[in-house]
């Protein structure tokens, strides 16, 4: 998408949902995990809608096997020597953050690996950082074989 297009869609939805402006880098790891792990789902749904009309429970299962810890632990371990600096410190903040809950179906390492994954997501959604997390996420759709490899340097 055009980044003027981008940006006018995002001051039209910021002044008519009345949003403040905010610094990403304000928010605890675990509210950008919040953020991101929507983003990331909506992403996703988008990408497995897009391959064609199916039944909604098989693009559920789908979706799901895309946006469970285990695969996202996977996607960032393989994106980790593409992060610049500042997006490894927020990743790294994430991952190290205490939560209160825990994985029901992955290990506790892949469910911190995650959580660092959704943070660094979050952070560039919040920081408006949209071209970059576009990028990102299907980097590591591309590297888990999700996609096809679309030959743009970012």
């Amino acid at each position: 998408m055009e980044t003027g297009v981008m940006k006018g869609l995002l001051e039209y939805y910021k002044t008519w949902m009345k949003l403040e402006e905010r610094d990403a880098n304000t928010y605890s790891p675990l509210v950008l995990a919040y953020v991101g792990d929507a983003v990331y789902e909506v992403l996703v749904r988008a990408k497995v809608v897009n391959a064609g009309s199916i039944q909604v429970n098989k693009l559920h299962k789908h979706s799901s096997g895309l946006v469970c810890a285990g695969t996202q632990a996977e996607m960032i371990k393989l994106l980790l020597p593409q992060l610049r600096d500042e997006e490894t410190a927020v990743f790294k903040r994430g991952r190290n953050a205490k939560s209160v809950t825990s994985a029901k179906n992955a290990s506790i390492t892949d469910y911190r690996l995650a959580t660092g994954f959704e943070a660094l997501l979050g952070w560039l959604f919040l920081s408006e950082q949209f071209e970059r997390l576009i990028f990102l996420v299907s980097q590591g759709l591309e590297k888990i074989g999700e996609i096809q490899s679309c030959d743009t340097k970012n």
